[in-house]
């Protein structure tokens, strides 16, 4: 039997967040802390300093937004006059099970990051991770999942105490469906627009190797 992910009480860290400390490519926020320490400190900022549940996009997603602990850099930036010329495009896939996806984004190292005043631990039910996966089950093989309500999918360095936009690339998989990586969230035209002009005006940062 594979071996189970990292958790406590209330959070357990999924597999999908493991690339942020595997993969030397990942688009966004890069951790180095030890993973159980991490589920630990989550735990500590949710129910011993009242950092609450918020709730995401859909009823299975929550997050909780922590003060940065891990000195993590931002893991986007505004595109301006002056380093929009450093911008580049490529597909990329989120995971071997995924299709590559067109995104743009600045190289790491072409421009400086600035360490991020806040975490947002992005959380999906487990209920809703079972699915996801069930979707996806022929096409990796999967760590045990523990019997803990929230999965931690993602964590993001950012300023901002509240969500931010995700990707309109990403709202269209979600809309694809679980068999592709997504929700299965069907599109939203009006937060689709407003991810539209967020991101029109920032881009991901991204380590290439």
């Amino acid at each position: 039997m594979a071996a189970s992910l990292p958790f406590g009480d209330t959070f357990f860290l999924d597999e999908f967040a493991l690339r942020q400390w595997e993969d030397p490519e990942y688009s966004g926020t890069r951790v180095s802390y030890d993973k159980a320490e991490f589920v630990k400190k989550i735990h500590e900022f949710h129910q011993g300093e009242g950092y609450p549940l918020v709730d995401g996009y859909a009823p299975f997603c929550k997050h909780v937004f922590v003060p940065n602990f891990l000195g993590a850099l931002s893991g986007t930036l505004e595109i301006t006059p002056d380093n929009a010329h450093l911008l580049k495009s490529g597909y990329q896939s989120r995971t071997p099970a995924e299709l590559p996806v067109l995104t743009r984004y600045f190289p790491a190292d072409k421009v400086v990051a600035a360490e991020a005043k806040m975490l947002d631990i992005i959380l999906y039910s487990r209920e809703q991770l079972l699915k996801e996966r069930a979707a996806m089950e022929a096409k990796q093989e999967r760590p045990e999942m523990p019997e803990v309500e929230w999965g931690i999918i993602s964590i993001k360095g950012q300023d901002a105490d509240h969500e931010l936009p995700m990707q309109p690339i990403t709202m269209m998989r979600n809309a694809l469906g679980r068999e592709e990586g997504g929700s299965g969230v069907p599109m939203d035209r009006e937060k689709y627009l407003a991810s539209v002009a967020y991101w029109e005006a920032h881009a991901p940062i991204v380590a290439k190797n």
